[in-house]
């Protein structure tokens, strides 16, 4: 066979060449005279890892500025009248957590927003506070806090400014929506209070037809104050409403401030507000402020569907923070929670923005969501960005009347993409135009790799493959080594996820043994390629076998680094085809690694042999992927370790390890994809040994510490969530005068076990499965139980009760259809969940009084069971009235009372207070410090009553 000859390199080519480490070029002679040049095939081992740690600082760094840094606070002097002051955003978060948790239906919630209520109650040190704060003279007749800053910003208002302050008191609803955590739910409240606050020009009327809405909640769970979830909302809202005022003579719209009750119960107080207020008929653009975690920088996380909203957020604003990842990771459940803004979309109608705060998402809903985690500058960036973002759609003329557009005469939802650069910059786009771009890529990469492989024929089509089993083996054996970390974590630890406290332990954990498996599986298949290519060059080409060897490797490592091209290239062409908004992110790690290798490396010339890699192709080619994703990655990664705080919301209902798999598996695939590049040039480097050993020691280290218990795997400040409820259980008593067994109960939401915390308490607790506990929405699979039959602090008065009030066939309307008439007594509780039988019963109504709220009409069910959630405030309806209707295929007909056969309740319900016995009391005293009240929305409160009613009643 003829041997291919390369022309005398070029003086650039030669200067590129002699820039790589140890990379020399050789002379061949060949019989036939020609002279080829091989270059050797060498890279130095230490400017990999100078590379390689360069991009990891780079990372960080990335990271850092992106999410860490933050604007600094501003004074009262320093912003001015018509500027926001974080320390003046503070003093209302100060007042708000003064008054401690403050859930519906509390004495803390009045304090902090009714109209009226006793000055006595809130005592002369708060009192103080206030007159201080907003330089009025308090009265048992004045309003109170939310209600008194509002009123402090109506009296120093612009003279052009108007500024209306409503006490609005929200009848009893019903609330379903369709999709969410709260899918198949019918929630429904009653006696909830909301503070909204209008602001508009005073002399254009006009003004007030369309409005834009702000909107947060002050309520919190009663296990945390609620300074991060969500007085640091509120606190924004107010100095946010005091600077508008001073704005309010240039708008064109209203701006409304919705102060709201009845978020943590169920989103009730967005959809009382939307569904009873006037006002609510004038909202044209709603934005909701949220916080799943405490301070930090406010980033959007959800916008739409019309992206007027998101357009002139990016447009505008001074620190931009947002990410369509979020919400694509919230729209797909991942995040098992709700904001207000699903009821504004879904009920409303309305398009629009939803931010939060996500820094330590570990103390959301525990006792740690206390002030002094509140990082500076965390309510001046958010605050900035709302004034801007207000001040642009305030004056604007273009304001959306909906939240659709009109495409060939069919309205259709808009849909963007969107993102920020280092929180300087957001880059947004519309869903049509990135569909344009991802297509137009898609058609030049298959393109370009259908000309390669007609080019390369029957080899190239082999190389291709061996480059697609290369990263088949880095992802297997990456999410193998790392999932046998998962799996043994819960072995040698006290908990199953150590690393909570200290998330830099994960690196340890479970990026290195990631790392060590991708290591692993590009170099088989980097062996695997190797013996391919020789063999194809022995055939094509007589060299020597050194130079032959050269050669192979040479070319193995271009195909290796070309597999990431073909692996984001999938990515990229389902994300598309699936129309998933962080597809942008497979475009980020695509095009520029391709742009760098095709500026670089590729050449037209077909004589010329293969040249190692410049590592200028390396640095280029990720400098932009880097910039754009390194800091989202680490940001996500931080988020998840934090939910495994709540991970098993059916305490004991999921592996213990099972959390640790699915983290060990994302980090793994983020791995795999990300170092794929950068792994390509290790194979010719001295650097794989050093590399893989440090990565042991790493691993290694990590175990050791863990096992040790050296680095604790909760802390007070990060605690392992647990719930401790006092349960008094009636179920299965209907119609007899057995008494109800009464016992406190010890769970956690965080895997494992509670042997160590049952040992410090010390009451008798008796842990395990043997004791399942139905909370009606949730159960206890797991957890410790007191063996006495603890009495104190309730009483038989209190315990919920159901009562059958008809049980008929109408023979008349609709084919004999049974209807059971029940009502149901709470006792004074201000929170019911029931579950009705969907596979006996097909529909119910429900009645407050004499006012239907739930209508018969198609209802949804959950495993089986129609789920009802009441909560309502102080003075709630306490007495309801539910129509039962049969299904047709019903287990019992009216008049047959057959019971031998074990069956599922008719009914089943559980009612909360918010009050500790003596017993509970005592066993929260004697809580370790590295644990903490968890209370999820709609979760049992200190004080449990259960009860059921049979099928054969």
């Amino acid at each position: 066979m003829r041997n291919r000859t390369q022309p005398e390199s070029s003086s650039s080519s030669s200067s590129a060449s002699k820039s790589e480490p140890r990379a020399t070029d050789e002379q061949i002679k060949t019989s036939s005279n020609d002279s080829i040049h091989v270059s050797s095939a060498k890279r130095s081992g230490l400017v990999w890892t100078v590379v390689f740690a360069t991009l990891i600082c780079a990372s960080y760094g990335v990271y850092y500025y992106q999410y860490e840094h933050m604007p600094p606070p501003l004074t009262a002097e320093q912003a001015g009248r018509r500027g926001f002051s974080e320390l003046e955003a503070m003093k209302h978060v100060k007042a708000l957590t003064q008054l401690g948790p403050h859930a519906v239906g509390s004495d803390a919630l009045d304090r902090a927003l009714q109209k009226h209520s006793s000055c006595a109650s809130l005592g002369s040190a708060f009192e103080s506070k206030l007159e201080n704060m907003f330089s009025v003279t308090l009265t048992c007749s004045s309003p109170q806090y939310v209600l008194a800053a509002s009123q402090k910003i109506k009296e120093s208002k612009h003279w052009e400014a108007d500024v209306e302050v409503d006490f609005f008191h929200a009848k009893s609803g019903a609330n379903r929506v369709g999709t969410g955590v709260f899918k198949g739910k019918t929630l429904i409240y009653s006696d909830l209070n909301h503070i909204v606050l209008r602001i508009l020009p005073k002399y254009a009327s006009e003004a007030g037809e369309n409005a834009i809405l702000v909107s947060s909640h002050i309520d919190t769970v009663s296990a945390g104050e609620g300074a991060g979830d969500c007085s640091s909302c509120v606190a924004v809202m107010l100095e946010l409403a005091r600077v508008m005022s001073q704005w309010a003579h240039e708008f064109k719209n209203a701006v409304i401030f919705l102060f709201n009750t009845g978020e943590e119960e169920g989103l009730n107080g967005a959809h009382s507000f939307v569904t009873q207020h006037p006002w609510s008929t004038t909202i044209r653009v709603a934005v909701d402020l949220e916080a799943m975690g405490i301070g930090g920088r406010s980033a959007l996380f959800q916008a739409g569907p019309n992206l007027w909203a998101v357009e002139n957020f990016a447009a505008v604003a001074k620190y931009p923070s947002g990410q369509i990842i979020g919400q694509d990771l919230f729209a797909s459940g991942v995040f098992e929670t709700a904001t207000d803004f699903q009821v504004y979309t879904e009920v409303a109608g309305l398009s629009g923005l939803d931010f939060a705060y996500t820094d330590k998402s570990a103390v959301y809903h525990t006792k740690n969501d206390r002030l002094d985690l509140l990082k500076p500058g965390s309510l001046q960036h958010l605050g900035e960005n709302m004034l801007d973002f207000l001040l642009q759609t305030a004056s604007s003329t273009s304001i959306p009347k909906g939240n659709a557009v009109e495409e060939e005469g069919k309205t259709v939802h808009e849909t963007g993409v969107y993102f920020d650069i280092l929180g300087k910059y957001m880059v947004l786009y519309h869903q049509h135009f990135a569909n344009m771009l991802h297509n137009s890529v898609i058609l030049q990469s298959l393109l370009i790799w259908t000309a390669s492989l007609v080019m390369g024929g029957y080899p190239a089509a082999v190389s291709l493959a061996l480059t697609c089993l290369s990263a088949i083996l880095m992802l297997v054996l990456s999410i193998s080594f790392s999932v046998v970390i998962a799996f043994i974590l819960p072995q040698i630890s006290s908990s199953p996820v150590p690393y909570v406290a200290s998330p830099w332990l994960t690196v340890g954990l479970f990026a290195a043994p990631a790392f060590l498996g991708a290591l692993t599986g590009q170099h088989l298949g980097y062996i695997v390629l190797k013996a391919y290519l020789a063999n194809q060059y022995s055939k094509r080409m007589q060299l020597s076998p050194v130079h032959q060897a050269a050669l192979v490797k040479l070319e193995a490592e271009r195909w290796l680094f070309k597999s990431g091209f073909l692996q984001w290239l999938i990515l990229l062409a389902l994300g598309n085809y699936y129309k998933i908004g962080s597809t942008y992110m497979a475009l980020v790690w695509l095009v520029p690694p391709a742009f760098a290798y095709g500026f670089l490396e590729a050449t037209l010339t077909p004589v010329r042999l293969t040249r190692p890699l410049k590592l200028a192709t390396l640095l280029l080619g990720l400098a932009v992927p880097v910039l754009v994703s390194a800091g989202n990655i680490i940001r996500l990664a931080n988020v998840l370790v934090a939910t495994l705080v709540r991970f098993d919301r059916n305490p004991g209902g999921t592996p213990e390890w099972l959390g640790n798999v699915i983290f060990a598996v994302v980090i793994a695939v983020v791995s795999c994809l990300t170092l794929v590049y950068l792994l390509s040039y290790v194979h010719l480097s001295g650097a794989k040994g050093p590399i893989a050993f440090a990565s042991f020691i790493l691993v290694g280290l990590s175990i050791i510490m863990v096992s040790s218990g050296i680095i604790p795997p909760f802390s007070e400040e990060t605690a392992r969530a647990v719930n401790i409820v006092h349960i008094v259980d009636a179920s299965g008593k209907f119609g007899g005068k057995q008494e109800p067994s009464s016992y406190i109960a010890l769970y956690s939401a965080t895997p494992g076990k509670l042997t160590k915390e049952v040992e410090q308490i010390k009451e008798g607790f008796v842990c395990g499965r043997d004791n399942v506990i139905d909370f009606v929405t949730s159960s206890m699979k797991y957890g410790c139980l007191t063996d006495d039959n603890s009495e104190g602090g309730w009483s038989q008065s209190d315990i919920p009760t159901i009562h059958v009030n008809s049980d008929t066939v109408d023979t008349e309307g609709n084919e004999n259809e049974r209807i059971t008439q029940v009502s149901i007594d709470m006792k004074g509780a201000k929170r019911l969940t029931l579950a009705i039988n969907a596979k006996e019963i097909e529909d119910f109504t429900f009645k407050v009084g004499s006012e239907e709220l739930v209508p018969r009409d198609a209802k949804s069910s959950i495993y089986g069971w129609h789920i009802i959630e009441f909560s309502g405030g102080k003075n709630a309806a306490s007495k309801f009235e539910i129509a039962l209707y049969w299904a047709k295929n019903s287990t019992r007909t009216a008049g047959n009372s057959n019971g031998k056969e074990k069956q599922q309740p008719l009914v089943k319900l559980r009612t909360d207070f918010d009050r500790l016995t003596p017993k509970t009391e005592r066993v929260l005293s004697k809580l370790p410090p590295w644990c903490s009240l968890f209370e999820g929305s709609i979760s049992s409160q200190p004080l449990s009553f259960l009860n059921s009613l049979p099928v054969n009643f």
